[in-house]
């Protein structure tokens, strides 16, 4: 049975924090690993769940930078990945699995967004090679770990960015199609939340459970980077100073905000027995209507997931695609 979009009336909101979410949970004895986990709500992710007792593993591109931006969290290991390089994948999997630890909790939270064109050594698109292929090979690699710790949980950070596209099957490279950064970032996050809804199905009967989130929108992340201050103050996250806007009610959040469903997904125990749903204010998404969609897309305050996103017969195929790019 496929977990139902149904809030669970966690007794969170937009407004709550990862320090909040994670209160009374201990973590000690747990292993987890934080992807981009040394900056933006990553790195947050990355300190709360440190603070609650766990072992935190983050894959980092740049290991120097990592282990500078980390200096403040004690305890933490780092060591080489990269994305959107199989190899790297492959061989960061490979040295976490023969340190034979079990892996309780993974946080797919690194990305990039609106990137102008770039492709791969494969010839894959970047963001779809980036946000959705790099952690499935990942989690492929690193399943054993996670069976073995008999009760795991997989977080896939998606975004509200859903809304630009669905997975287009047909032309997931933009081979035929025009380029539009913003639909390549929302085929990604479509693809992280179809990600988990089949992850689930597969892993559930093993103990493995998997979530994807909506951490809002928090522009001085870094995420933001390719993004004109026009643009964001467009969107109303910036105001006429530059200065972020805070508003939790509609998405626009502070770090340990946007952190917060992240951290909610992997560690709590309203969420026991439950998977494969999209997660947004520390809470189960409800399904957007038809005849609601219209609102939900000019409007932040509107929680809600479109079927798209979390459509059991698309996971299944981009799962069976996923497997073949990856191969």
């Amino acid at each position: 049975m496929t977990t139902a979009q149904q809030p669970v009336r966690s007794g969170f909101d937009a407004a709550s924090t990862a320090d909040e979410v994670i209160t009374g949970i201990d973590l000690t004895g747990k292993v987890a690993v934080v992807t981009g986990g040394y900056s933006g709500i990553g790195l947050e992710t990355t300190r709360v769940l440190r603070a609650a007792g766990a072992e935190v593993v983050v894959p980092a591109r740049d290991v120097e930078r990592a282990r500078a931006a980390l200096r403040a969290v004690d305890g933490v290991e780092v060591e080489p990945m990269d994305l959107i390089d199989p190899a790297s994948i492959d061989a960061f999997a490979a040295a976490f699995l023969a340190s034979g630890r079990p892996l309780h909790i993974l946080v797919n939270s690194a990305g990039i967004m609106a990137t102008p064109l770039t492709r791969d050594a494969r010839g894959y698109e970047a963001q779809f090679a980036t946000n959705h292929l790099g952690h499935f090979q990942l989690v492929s690699r690193l399943w054993p770990a996670l069976v073995a710790a008999h009760g795991a949980r997989v977080v896939a950070v998606s975004s509200r960015g859903i809304r630009f596209s669905p997975v287009v099957f047909e032309d997931l490279q933009f081979d035929h199609r025009p380029y539009e950064p913003f639909v390549a970032y929302g085929q990604s996050k479509t693809a992280n939340a179809l990600f988990a809804v089949e992850l689930d199905r597969r892993g559930r009967a093993e103990g493995v459970r998997a979530f994807s989130v909506h951490p809002g929108t928090i522009i001085d992340t870094g995420l933001a980077k390719h993004l004109s201050d026009d643009v964001l103050r467009a969107a109303g996250a910036m105001d006429d100073e530059g200065r972020p806007v805070r508003d939790p009610a509609r998405q626009l959040k502070t770090v340990a905000q946007g952190a917060a469903t992240s951290v909610w997904c992997a560690t709590s125990p309203q969420l026991d027995g439950l998977g494969g749903v999209y997660c947004e204010n520390c809470d189960i998404s409800p399904l957007v209507a038809e005849a609601d969609e219209a609102a939900w897309r000019v409007n932040a305050e509107i929680p809600g997931v479109l079927p798209y996103a979390v459509d059991p017969k698309a996971a299944a195929r981009l799962w069976d695609v996923s497997e073949r790019l990856a191969a």
